[in-house]
Protein backbone atom coordinates (compact mmCIF):
# COMPACT_ATOMS: atom_id res chain seq x y z
CA UNK A 1 0.00 0.00 0.00
CA UNK A 2 2.86 2.36 0.81
CA UNK A 3 4.35 1.72 -2.64
CA UNK A 4 1.00 2.53 -4.24
CA UNK A 5 0.75 5.83 -2.35
CA UNK A 6 4.28 6.77 -3.34
CA UNK A 7 3.48 6.06 -6.98
CA UNK A 8 0.42 8.28 -6.74
CA UNK A 9 2.59 11.13 -5.49
CA UNK A 10 4.53 10.98 -8.75
CA UNK A 11 1.43 12.18 -10.57
CA UNK A 12 0.44 15.19 -8.47
CA UNK A 13 -0.78 17.95 -10.75
CA UNK A 14 1.68 20.75 -11.45
CA UNK A 15 0.18 24.19 -11.06
CA UNK A 16 2.46 25.47 -13.82
CA UNK A 17 0.01 24.36 -16.54
CA UNK A 18 -2.51 27.11 -15.78
CA UNK A 19 -3.69 28.91 -18.95
CA UNK A 20 -2.08 32.15 -20.03
CA UNK A 21 -4.64 34.99 -20.34
CA UNK A 22 -5.34 35.77 -24.04
CA UNK A 23 -4.39 39.42 -23.54
CA UNK A 24 -0.99 38.35 -22.19
CA UNK A 25 -0.43 36.03 -25.14
CA UNK A 26 -1.22 38.84 -27.54
CA UNK A 27 1.26 41.24 -25.93
CA UNK A 28 4.12 38.82 -25.28
CA UNK A 29 6.80 37.98 -27.84
CA UNK A 30 7.91 34.36 -28.02
CA UNK A 31 11.15 32.87 -29.29
CA UNK A 32 9.40 29.60 -30.12
CA UNK A 33 5.73 28.89 -30.81
CA UNK A 34 4.92 25.19 -31.15
CA UNK A 35 1.47 24.35 -32.53
CA UNK A 36 0.17 21.02 -31.26
CA UNK A 37 0.95 19.05 -28.10
CA UNK A 38 1.12 15.57 -29.57
CA UNK A 39 4.25 13.47 -28.93
CA UNK A 40 6.44 15.49 -31.31
CA UNK A 41 5.16 18.88 -30.16
CA UNK A 42 5.70 18.11 -26.50
CA UNK A 43 9.23 16.82 -27.11
CA UNK A 44 10.41 19.67 -29.35
CA UNK A 45 8.91 22.35 -27.08
CA UNK A 46 10.31 20.74 -23.95
CA UNK A 47 13.79 20.35 -25.43
CA UNK A 48 13.95 23.89 -26.80
CA UNK A 49 12.92 25.27 -23.40
CA UNK A 50 16.03 23.73 -21.85
CA UNK A 51 17.75 26.95 -22.95
CA UNK A 52 16.54 29.32 -20.23
CA UNK A 53 16.79 32.45 -22.39
CA UNK A 54 14.15 31.16 -24.82
CA UNK A 55 10.51 31.99 -24.22
CA UNK A 56 8.67 28.88 -25.47
CA UNK A 57 4.91 28.65 -26.01
CA UNK A 58 3.18 25.33 -26.66
CA UNK A 59 -0.34 25.74 -28.07
CA UNK A 60 -2.94 22.96 -27.97
CA UNK A 61 -6.42 23.21 -29.42
CA UNK A 62 -7.91 20.57 -27.16
CA UNK A 63 -8.05 20.32 -23.40
CA UNK A 64 -6.89 18.14 -20.51
CA UNK A 65 -6.28 14.41 -20.86
CA UNK A 66 -4.15 12.73 -18.17
CA UNK A 67 -5.04 13.51 -14.56
CA UNK A 68 -1.79 15.45 -14.23
CA UNK A 69 -3.01 17.83 -16.95
CA UNK A 70 -6.33 18.40 -15.23
CA UNK A 71 -8.18 15.59 -17.01
CA UNK A 72 -11.15 14.34 -15.00
CA UNK A 73 -13.07 12.22 -17.51
CA UNK A 74 -13.31 8.75 -16.02
CA UNK A 75 -15.66 5.98 -14.94
CA UNK A 76 -17.03 5.90 -11.39
CA UNK A 77 -14.69 3.10 -10.30
CA UNK A 78 -11.74 5.52 -10.55
CA UNK A 79 -13.33 8.00 -8.11
CA UNK A 80 -10.98 8.98 -5.30
CA UNK A 81 -7.85 8.27 -7.35
CA UNK A 82 -5.40 10.49 -9.23
CA UNK A 83 -6.42 8.79 -12.47
CA UNK A 84 -8.41 9.83 -15.51
CA UNK A 85 -9.47 7.37 -18.19
CA UNK A 86 -6.30 8.30 -20.10
CA UNK A 87 -4.00 7.14 -17.30
CA UNK A 88 -5.37 3.57 -17.23
CA UNK A 89 -3.92 1.50 -20.11
CA UNK A 90 -6.75 -1.02 -20.01
CA UNK A 91 -9.31 1.67 -20.84
CA UNK A 92 -7.65 2.25 -24.22
CA UNK A 93 -10.12 0.25 -26.31
CA UNK A 94 -13.14 1.69 -24.53
CA UNK A 95 -12.58 4.95 -26.43
CA UNK A 96 -14.51 3.17 -29.22
CA UNK A 97 -17.36 1.79 -27.09
CA UNK A 98 -17.52 4.81 -24.78
CA UNK A 99 -16.35 7.71 -26.96
CA UNK A 100 -15.04 10.88 -25.40
CA UNK A 101 -16.25 14.35 -26.35
CA UNK A 102 -13.27 15.84 -24.48
CA UNK A 103 -10.40 13.88 -26.02
CA UNK A 104 -11.37 13.33 -29.65
CA UNK A 105 -11.27 15.86 -32.47
CA UNK A 106 -14.78 17.18 -32.81
CA UNK A 107 -15.30 18.77 -36.24
CA UNK A 108 -11.59 19.57 -36.58
CA UNK A 109 -10.44 16.81 -38.93
CA UNK A 110 -12.25 14.46 -41.28
CA UNK A 111 -10.74 11.35 -39.70
CA UNK A 112 -10.43 9.72 -36.30
CA UNK A 113 -7.94 11.33 -33.95
CA UNK A 114 -7.28 13.00 -30.62
CA UNK A 115 -7.34 16.74 -30.02
CA UNK A 116 -6.11 16.95 -26.46
CA UNK A 117 -2.93 17.43 -24.47
CA UNK A 118 -0.77 14.54 -25.64
CA UNK A 119 -2.56 14.14 -28.96
CA UNK A 120 -2.94 10.54 -30.10
CA UNK A 121 -0.47 9.39 -27.43
CA UNK A 122 -3.31 10.05 -24.95
CA UNK A 123 -5.75 7.65 -26.63
CA UNK A 124 -3.74 5.01 -28.49
CA UNK A 125 -2.53 1.65 -27.19
CA UNK A 126 0.88 3.07 -26.30
CA UNK A 127 2.80 0.65 -28.50
CA UNK A 128 6.45 1.65 -28.50
CA UNK A 129 8.60 -0.04 -31.14
CA UNK A 130 12.02 1.14 -32.24
CA UNK A 131 12.22 1.29 -36.05
CA UNK A 132 15.02 -0.79 -37.54
CA UNK A 133 18.10 1.13 -38.67
CA UNK A 134 17.30 0.06 -42.22
CA UNK A 135 14.19 2.27 -42.21
CA UNK A 136 16.30 5.39 -41.73
CA UNK A 137 18.98 4.24 -44.15
CA UNK A 138 16.49 3.35 -46.93
CA UNK A 139 13.72 5.90 -46.59
CA UNK A 140 15.26 9.02 -45.05
CA UNK A 141 17.67 11.54 -46.61
CA UNK A 142 21.23 12.42 -45.66
CA UNK A 143 21.22 13.93 -42.19
CA UNK A 144 18.52 11.50 -41.06
CA UNK A 145 20.30 8.17 -41.54
CA UNK A 146 20.52 5.63 -38.72
CA UNK A 147 23.89 7.00 -37.58
CA UNK A 148 22.41 10.51 -37.46
CA UNK A 149 19.39 9.55 -35.34
CA UNK A 150 21.19 7.15 -32.98
CA UNK A 151 21.84 9.91 -30.38
CA UNK A 152 18.15 10.82 -30.59
CA UNK A 153 17.15 7.22 -29.93
CA UNK A 154 19.52 7.06 -26.96
CA UNK A 155 18.06 10.25 -25.43
CA UNK A 156 14.54 8.99 -25.99
CA UNK A 157 15.22 5.75 -24.15
CA UNK A 158 16.83 7.73 -21.33
CA UNK A 159 13.78 9.98 -20.99
CA UNK A 160 10.79 7.86 -21.95
CA UNK A 161 10.18 4.67 -19.92
CA UNK A 162 8.94 1.58 -21.74
CA UNK A 163 8.23 -2.04 -20.93
CA UNK A 164 7.12 -5.32 -22.48
CA UNK A 165 5.80 -6.56 -19.13
CA UNK A 166 3.60 -3.70 -17.89
CA UNK A 167 1.85 -5.36 -14.95
CA UNK A 168 3.73 -4.39 -11.79
CA UNK A 169 3.30 -7.86 -10.28
CA UNK A 170 5.51 -9.21 -13.09
CA UNK A 171 2.83 -11.50 -14.48
CA UNK A 172 1.96 -11.63 -18.18
CA UNK A 173 -1.83 -11.63 -18.58
CA UNK A 174 -4.06 -12.86 -21.44
CA UNK A 175 -1.48 -15.42 -22.50
CA UNK A 176 -3.74 -17.96 -24.19
CA UNK A 177 -3.31 -16.06 -27.44
CA UNK A 178 0.46 -15.82 -26.98
CA UNK A 179 0.78 -19.55 -26.34
CA UNK A 180 -1.33 -20.46 -29.37
CA UNK A 181 0.47 -17.96 -31.59
CA UNK A 182 3.87 -19.21 -30.45
CA UNK A 183 3.01 -22.75 -31.54
CA UNK A 184 1.66 -21.38 -34.82
CA UNK A 185 4.41 -18.94 -35.67
CA UNK A 186 7.53 -20.19 -33.89
CA UNK A 187 7.03 -23.96 -34.03
CA UNK A 188 5.21 -24.22 -37.35
CA UNK A 189 6.23 -21.14 -39.36
CA UNK A 190 9.84 -20.78 -38.22
CA UNK A 191 9.58 -17.39 -36.53
CA UNK A 192 12.06 -16.45 -33.81
CA UNK A 193 10.74 -15.48 -30.38
CA UNK A 194 12.64 -12.46 -29.05
CA UNK A 195 12.56 -9.15 -27.23
CA UNK A 196 11.33 -6.85 -29.99
CA UNK A 197 13.14 -3.62 -29.07
CA UNK A 198 16.32 -5.37 -27.95
CA UNK A 199 16.46 -6.77 -31.49
CA UNK A 200 15.07 -3.77 -33.36
CA UNK A 201 17.02 -4.52 -36.55
CA UNK A 202 15.23 -7.83 -37.03
CA UNK A 203 11.88 -7.58 -38.80
CA UNK A 204 11.76 -10.83 -40.75
CA UNK A 205 9.91 -13.71 -39.09
CA UNK A 206 10.12 -12.39 -35.53
CA UNK A 207 7.58 -12.73 -32.70
CA UNK A 208 7.34 -11.44 -29.16
CA UNK A 209 5.53 -9.54 -26.42
CA UNK A 210 4.34 -6.02 -27.31
CA UNK A 211 6.34 -3.07 -25.96
CA UNK A 212 4.54 -0.08 -24.44
CA UNK A 213 5.55 3.39 -23.28
CA UNK A 214 4.00 2.82 -19.85
CA UNK A 215 5.48 3.61 -16.46
CA UNK A 216 4.48 2.37 -13.00
CA UNK A 217 1.45 0.56 -14.38
CA UNK A 218 0.04 3.70 -16.03
CA UNK A 219 0.06 5.29 -19.43
CA UNK A 220 3.14 7.44 -19.82
CA UNK A 221 4.30 9.21 -22.99
CA UNK A 222 5.91 12.62 -23.52
CA UNK A 223 3.23 14.45 -21.50
CA UNK A 224 4.54 12.60 -18.45
CA UNK A 225 8.18 11.98 -19.32
CA UNK A 226 9.05 15.35 -20.95
CA UNK A 227 6.39 17.95 -20.27
CA UNK A 228 6.17 17.66 -16.51
CA UNK A 229 9.83 18.64 -16.29
CA UNK A 230 9.38 21.47 -18.80
CA UNK A 231 6.41 22.89 -16.89
CA UNK A 232 8.73 23.63 -13.97
CA UNK A 233 10.70 26.06 -16.12
CA UNK A 234 9.53 29.69 -16.05
CA UNK A 235 10.26 30.05 -19.79
CA UNK A 236 7.92 27.21 -20.82
CA UNK A 237 4.23 27.98 -21.29
CA UNK A 238 1.37 25.65 -22.19
CA UNK A 239 -1.91 27.02 -23.49
CA UNK A 240 -4.76 24.61 -24.19
CA UNK A 241 -8.03 25.48 -25.90
CA UNK A 242 -6.02 27.46 -28.47
CA UNK A 243 -6.98 26.72 -32.07
CA UNK A 244 -4.40 28.09 -34.48
CA UNK A 245 -5.96 29.23 -37.75
CA UNK A 246 -2.86 30.12 -39.77
CA UNK A 247 0.72 31.31 -39.60
CA UNK A 248 1.26 35.03 -40.05
CA UNK A 249 4.17 35.68 -42.37
CA UNK A 250 5.91 38.42 -44.29
CA UNK A 251 7.22 36.76 -47.42
CA UNK A 252 9.38 33.88 -46.26
CA UNK A 253 9.49 34.98 -42.62
CA UNK A 254 6.93 33.83 -40.07
CA UNK A 255 6.02 36.58 -37.61
CA UNK A 256 3.44 34.77 -35.48
CA UNK A 257 0.20 32.80 -35.52
CA UNK A 258 -3.49 33.69 -35.57
CA UNK A 259 -5.25 31.81 -32.78
CA UNK A 260 -8.76 31.50 -31.40
CA UNK A 261 -9.06 31.01 -27.66
CA UNK A 262 -12.53 30.82 -26.16
CA UNK A 263 -14.06 32.61 -29.13
CA UNK A 264 -11.52 35.44 -29.14
CA UNK A 265 -9.21 35.66 -32.14
CA UNK A 266 -5.84 37.31 -31.74
CA UNK A 267 -2.30 37.20 -33.08
CA UNK A 268 0.57 35.80 -31.03
CA UNK A 269 3.87 37.20 -32.23
CA UNK A 270 7.46 36.01 -32.47
CA UNK A 271 10.62 37.80 -31.47
CA UNK A 272 12.80 38.98 -34.36
CA UNK A 273 14.70 35.68 -34.38
CA UNK A 274 11.77 33.49 -33.32
CA UNK A 275 10.46 30.33 -34.96
CA UNK A 276 7.07 28.66 -35.46
CA UNK A 277 7.00 24.87 -35.36
CA UNK A 278 3.91 23.04 -36.61
CA UNK A 279 3.33 19.78 -34.72
CA UNK A 280 -0.36 19.19 -35.27
CA UNK A 281 0.04 15.85 -37.01
CA UNK A 282 0.05 14.62 -40.59
CA UNK A 283 -3.43 16.00 -41.31
CA UNK A 284 -3.48 19.29 -39.36
CA UNK A 285 0.02 20.57 -40.16
CA UNK A 286 -0.48 20.46 -43.96
CA UNK A 287 -3.86 22.15 -43.42
CA UNK A 288 -2.19 25.00 -41.55
CA UNK A 289 0.46 25.35 -44.24
CA UNK A 290 -2.21 25.57 -46.92
CA UNK A 291 -4.26 28.09 -44.95
CA UNK A 292 -1.05 30.10 -44.52
CA UNK A 293 -0.69 30.34 -48.29
CA UNK A 294 1.82 27.49 -48.70
CA UNK A 295 0.81 24.61 -50.93
CA UNK A 296 -0.60 23.51 -54.25
CA UNK A 297 -1.61 26.69 -56.14
CA UNK A 298 -4.90 25.08 -57.21
CA UNK A 299 -5.76 24.43 -53.56
CA UNK A 300 -4.65 27.92 -52.54
CA UNK A 301 -6.90 29.40 -55.21
CA UNK A 302 -9.87 27.50 -53.81
CA UNK A 303 -9.04 28.58 -50.27
CA UNK A 304 -8.58 32.19 -51.33
CA UNK A 305 -11.95 32.23 -53.05
CA UNK A 306 -13.49 30.90 -49.84
CA UNK A 307 -11.78 33.60 -47.71
CA UNK A 308 -9.65 31.01 -45.92
CA UNK A 309 -6.26 32.72 -46.39
CA UNK A 310 -6.81 35.81 -44.29
CA UNK A 311 -6.64 38.07 -47.33
CA UNK A 312 -3.15 36.93 -48.35
CA UNK A 313 -2.63 37.97 -52.00
CA UNK A 314 -1.57 35.41 -54.58
CA UNK A 315 1.70 37.27 -55.02
CA UNK A 316 2.61 36.15 -51.49
CA UNK A 317 1.77 32.50 -51.97
CA UNK A 318 4.50 29.86 -51.78
CA UNK A 319 3.52 27.29 -54.37
CA UNK A 320 4.50 23.75 -53.42
CA UNK A 321 2.51 20.68 -54.46
CA UNK A 322 4.46 18.56 -51.95
CA UNK A 323 2.43 20.02 -49.06
CA UNK A 324 -0.04 17.29 -48.11
CA UNK A 325 1.31 14.84 -50.69
CA UNK A 326 2.48 11.31 -49.87
CA UNK A 327 -0.01 10.76 -47.03
CA UNK A 328 0.35 7.21 -45.65
CA UNK A 329 -1.56 4.93 -43.32
CA UNK A 330 -1.12 1.23 -42.69
CA UNK A 331 -3.78 -0.73 -44.60
CA UNK A 332 -5.43 -2.95 -42.00
CA UNK A 333 -7.28 -6.27 -42.09
CA UNK A 334 -9.04 -7.97 -39.18
CA UNK A 335 -8.98 -11.76 -39.21
CA UNK A 336 -11.04 -13.35 -36.43
CA UNK A 337 -9.12 -16.31 -34.99
CA UNK A 338 -10.88 -18.95 -32.88
CA UNK A 339 -9.65 -21.98 -31.01
CA UNK A 340 -10.50 -24.09 -27.96
CA UNK A 341 -7.44 -22.84 -26.06
CA UNK A 342 -8.25 -19.15 -26.63
CA UNK A 343 -9.69 -17.14 -23.73
CA UNK A 344 -10.98 -13.77 -24.89
CA UNK A 345 -11.08 -10.78 -22.56
CA UNK A 346 -13.49 -7.88 -23.01
CA UNK A 347 -12.50 -4.58 -21.43
CA UNK A 348 -15.29 -2.65 -19.70
CA UNK A 349 -15.34 1.09 -19.13
CA UNK A 350 -17.91 1.33 -16.35
CA UNK A 351 -17.89 -2.03 -14.63
CA UNK A 352 -14.81 -4.25 -14.90
CA UNK A 353 -14.77 -7.47 -12.88
CA UNK A 354 -14.25 -6.60 -9.21
CA UNK A 355 -11.07 -8.63 -8.94
CA UNK A 356 -9.58 -6.82 -11.95
CA UNK A 357 -10.52 -3.41 -10.53
CA UNK A 358 -8.99 -4.23 -7.17
CA UNK A 359 -5.80 -5.65 -8.67
CA UNK A 360 -5.26 -2.54 -10.75
CA UNK A 361 -6.19 0.04 -8.13
CA UNK A 362 -4.13 -1.51 -5.35
CA UNK A 363 -1.17 -2.91 -7.25
CA UNK A 364 -1.28 -1.40 -10.78
CA UNK A 365 -1.39 -4.98 -12.03
CA UNK A 366 -3.58 -7.28 -14.05
CA UNK A 367 -5.60 -6.85 -17.21
CA UNK A 368 -6.05 -3.09 -16.79
CA UNK A 369 -2.30 -2.48 -16.59
CA UNK A 370 -2.01 -2.83 -20.38
CA UNK A 371 -4.06 -2.18 -23.49
CA UNK A 372 -4.76 -5.83 -24.25
CA UNK A 373 -3.41 -8.12 -26.89
CA UNK A 374 -0.88 -10.84 -26.43
CA UNK A 375 1.75 -10.65 -29.17
CA UNK A 376 3.21 -8.82 -32.15
CA UNK A 377 5.03 -10.30 -35.14
CA UNK A 378 6.74 -9.15 -38.35
CA UNK A 379 7.84 -10.50 -41.71
CA UNK A 380 9.06 -9.11 -45.03
CA UNK A 381 8.09 -9.69 -48.65
CA UNK A 382 10.95 -9.71 -51.15
CA UNK A 383 10.31 -8.42 -54.69
CA UNK A 384 12.07 -9.46 -57.88
CA UNK A 385 13.61 -6.00 -58.24
CA UNK A 386 15.28 -6.32 -54.83
CA UNK A 387 12.83 -4.04 -52.99
CA UNK A 388 11.22 -5.18 -49.76
CA UNK A 389 7.79 -4.60 -48.21
CA UNK A 390 7.26 -4.91 -44.48
CA UNK A 391 4.25 -6.64 -42.93
CA UNK A 392 3.14 -6.82 -39.31
CA UNK A 393 0.54 -8.62 -37.22
CA UNK A 394 -0.73 -8.98 -33.71
CA UNK A 395 -3.39 -10.72 -31.65
CA UNK A 396 -5.89 -8.63 -29.72
CA UNK A 397 -7.78 -9.38 -26.52
CA UNK A 398 -11.19 -10.23 -27.99
CA UNK A 399 -13.12 -10.76 -31.18
CA UNK A 400 -14.87 -8.12 -33.26
CA UNK A 401 -18.26 -7.43 -34.75
CA UNK A 402 -19.89 -10.77 -35.66
CA UNK A 403 -17.30 -12.92 -33.90
CA UNK A 404 -17.27 -12.18 -30.19
CA UNK A 405 -17.52 -15.52 -28.41
CA UNK A 406 -15.23 -16.42 -25.52
CA UNK A 407 -12.78 -18.34 -27.71
CA UNK A 408 -12.17 -15.76 -30.44
CA UNK A 409 -9.64 -12.93 -30.74
CA UNK A 410 -8.87 -10.50 -33.55
CA UNK A 411 -5.66 -10.73 -35.54
CA UNK A 412 -4.61 -7.35 -36.99
CA UNK A 413 -2.64 -7.50 -40.23
CA UNK A 414 -0.79 -4.36 -41.44
CA UNK A 415 1.32 -3.43 -44.39
CA UNK A 416 4.23 -1.23 -43.28
CA UNK A 417 7.46 0.08 -44.82
CA UNK A 418 8.09 -0.29 -48.52
CA UNK A 419 4.42 -0.11 -49.50
CA UNK A 420 3.78 1.92 -52.62
CA UNK A 421 0.28 3.35 -52.08
CA UNK A 422 -0.10 6.90 -50.81
CA UNK A 423 -2.69 9.63 -50.99
CA UNK A 424 -2.76 13.26 -49.97
CA UNK A 425 -4.36 15.57 -47.44
CA UNK A 426 -7.57 17.01 -48.86
CA UNK A 427 -9.43 19.98 -47.38
CA UNK A 428 -13.19 19.50 -47.53
CA UNK A 429 -16.48 20.77 -46.22
CA UNK A 430 -17.53 24.34 -45.61
CA UNK A 431 -14.69 24.82 -43.13
CA UNK A 432 -12.13 23.12 -45.40
CA UNK A 433 -11.09 20.61 -42.78
CA UNK A 434 -8.32 18.10 -43.52
CA UNK A 435 -8.85 14.45 -44.30
CA UNK A 436 -7.35 11.68 -46.44
CA UNK A 437 -7.93 11.32 -50.14
CA UNK A 438 -9.53 8.12 -51.36
CA UNK A 439 -6.35 6.58 -52.77
CA UNK A 440 -4.37 6.08 -49.54
CA UNK A 441 -4.97 2.33 -49.49
CA UNK A 442 -4.21 -0.14 -52.31
CA UNK A 443 -3.91 2.44 -55.07
CA UNK A 444 -0.85 0.41 -56.09
CA UNK A 445 -1.89 -3.26 -56.53
CA UNK A 446 1.51 -4.49 -55.33
CA UNK A 447 0.53 -3.64 -51.73
CA UNK A 448 -2.51 -5.92 -51.72
CA UNK A 449 -0.44 -8.68 -53.31
CA UNK A 450 2.20 -8.35 -50.57
CA UNK A 451 -0.27 -8.39 -47.71
CA UNK A 452 -2.18 -11.31 -49.24
CA UNK A 453 1.08 -13.25 -49.55
CA UNK A 454 1.75 -12.60 -45.84
CA UNK A 455 -1.70 -13.92 -44.90
CA UNK A 456 -1.28 -16.96 -47.15
CA UNK A 457 2.04 -17.79 -45.46
CA UNK A 458 0.38 -17.53 -42.07
CA UNK A 459 -2.47 -19.81 -43.12
CA UNK A 460 0.02 -22.37 -44.46
CA UNK A 461 1.34 -22.80 -40.91
CA UNK A 462 -2.06 -23.24 -39.24
CA UNK A 463 -2.44 -27.06 -39.33
CA UNK A 464 -2.07 -28.59 -35.89
CA UNK A 465 -2.50 -25.33 -33.97
CA UNK A 466 -6.22 -25.65 -33.25
CA UNK A 467 -6.74 -22.12 -34.59
CA UNK A 468 -9.34 -21.35 -37.24
CA UNK A 469 -9.90 -18.06 -39.13
CA UNK A 470 -13.63 -17.34 -39.11
CA UNK A 471 -14.10 -14.52 -41.61
CA UNK A 472 -11.65 -15.70 -44.28
CA UNK A 473 -11.40 -19.25 -45.59
CA UNK A 474 -7.94 -20.62 -44.70
CA UNK A 475 -7.87 -22.40 -48.07
CA UNK A 476 -8.14 -19.09 -49.94
CA UNK A 477 -5.65 -18.49 -52.72
CA UNK A 478 -3.53 -15.35 -52.82
CA UNK A 479 -5.85 -13.97 -55.50
CA UNK A 480 -8.90 -14.64 -53.35
CA UNK A 481 -7.24 -13.01 -50.35
CA UNK A 482 -6.43 -9.95 -52.47
CA UNK A 483 -10.07 -9.72 -53.49
CA UNK A 484 -11.18 -9.96 -49.87
CA UNK A 485 -8.78 -7.48 -48.27
CA UNK A 486 -9.42 -4.84 -50.93
CA UNK A 487 -13.22 -5.12 -50.65
CA UNK A 488 -15.27 -2.94 -48.33
CA UNK A 489 -16.28 -4.94 -45.25
CA UNK A 490 -16.18 -4.26 -41.50
CA UNK A 491 -12.95 -6.31 -41.39
CA UNK A 492 -11.04 -4.84 -44.32
CA UNK A 493 -9.66 -1.52 -45.56
CA UNK A 494 -9.69 -0.27 -42.00
CA UNK A 495 -8.13 3.07 -41.09
CA UNK A 496 -5.45 2.46 -38.48
CA UNK A 497 -5.03 6.25 -38.24
CA UNK A 498 -1.24 5.99 -38.29
CA UNK A 499 -1.17 9.05 -40.55
CA UNK A 500 2.31 10.07 -41.67
CA UNK A 501 4.50 11.29 -44.53
CA UNK A 502 2.37 14.24 -45.74
CA UNK A 503 5.19 16.83 -45.64
CA UNK A 504 8.29 14.85 -46.49
CA UNK A 505 11.87 15.85 -45.91
CA UNK A 506 13.19 17.09 -49.25
CA UNK A 507 10.23 18.37 -51.25
CA UNK A 508 8.17 19.86 -48.38
CA UNK A 509 10.70 20.65 -45.65
CA UNK A 510 14.49 20.70 -45.83
CA UNK A 511 16.84 18.55 -43.79
CA UNK A 512 16.46 20.99 -40.87
CA UNK A 513 12.65 20.61 -41.01
CA UNK A 514 12.33 24.18 -42.37
CA UNK A 515 9.39 24.58 -44.73
CA UNK A 516 10.63 25.08 -48.30
CA UNK A 517 10.42 28.78 -49.14
CA UNK A 518 10.43 29.83 -45.47
CA UNK A 519 13.22 30.90 -43.12
CA UNK A 520 11.78 30.18 -39.69
CA UNK A 521 8.75 27.93 -40.12
CA UNK A 522 9.17 24.22 -39.36
CA UNK A 523 7.13 21.03 -39.41
CA UNK A 524 8.01 18.50 -36.72
CA UNK A 525 5.55 15.64 -36.42
CA UNK A 526 4.48 12.49 -38.29
CA UNK A 527 4.19 14.56 -41.49
CA UNK A 528 7.98 14.37 -41.98
CA UNK A 529 8.29 10.67 -41.06
CA UNK A 530 8.46 8.14 -43.90
CA UNK A 531 6.40 4.94 -43.57
CA UNK A 532 8.09 2.76 -40.96
CA UNK A 533 8.29 -0.99 -40.34
CA UNK A 534 6.61 -0.57 -36.95
CA UNK A 535 3.82 1.41 -35.32
CA UNK A 536 4.94 5.00 -35.86
CA UNK A 537 4.71 6.47 -32.35
CA UNK A 538 8.32 5.88 -31.30
CA UNK A 539 9.54 6.94 -34.73
CA UNK A 540 7.72 10.25 -34.38
CA UNK A 541 9.37 10.80 -31.00
CA UNK A 542 12.78 10.01 -32.51
CA UNK A 543 12.10 12.53 -35.28
CA UNK A 544 11.26 15.19 -32.69
CA UNK A 545 14.51 14.53 -30.82
CA UNK A 546 16.46 14.77 -34.07
CA UNK A 547 14.63 17.95 -35.08
CA UNK A 548 15.54 19.50 -31.74
CA UNK A 549 19.24 18.98 -32.49
CA UNK A 550 18.89 20.63 -35.89
CA UNK A 551 16.67 23.56 -34.88
CA UNK A 552 18.71 24.16 -31.74
CA UNK A 553 21.79 24.73 -33.92
CA UNK A 554 19.88 27.18 -36.10
CA UNK A 555 18.94 29.21 -33.03
CA UNK A 556 22.47 29.61 -31.69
Amino acid sequence: MLLFLLLQLLFIVHIYASPVPPQTLATTLYDVIVVGSGPAGVIIASRLSENAVRNVLLLEGGGPSYWVTGGTERPAWLAGTNLSRVDVPGLYSTIYSNPSTNLLCQNKIRAYGACTIGGNSAINAGLFYEPPASDFDKYFPTGWKSSDVRPSITRLYQTQPSTNNPSLDGVYYQQSGYTAAKKWLVTNAGYTELDINANAARKTKVFGHPAYDYSNGQRSGPVISYMQTALKRPNFHLQSGAWVQRVVRSGGTATGVVVNIGGTTSTISLTAKGRVILSGGALKSPELLMKSGIGDPAVLTTLSNANQLGGLPSTSWINNTAVGAGLFDNPNTFIEMSGPSIQAYNYQYDNPPQADKDLYLTKRSGNYAFAGGSCSFWDTIQHADGSVAGVQGGLGAAGYRDYTNASTVTMNIYGTSGLKSTGRVVLGGSDYLPGPSGDVYYSNPQDAQDIAMFIRRLFDALPGTGLTPLNLNPASTVAQIVQYITSWTPYTRGQVNHWSSSCRIGPCVDVNTTVIGMKNLHVVDASIVAPLSVNPQMGVMIAAERAWELINKLMV
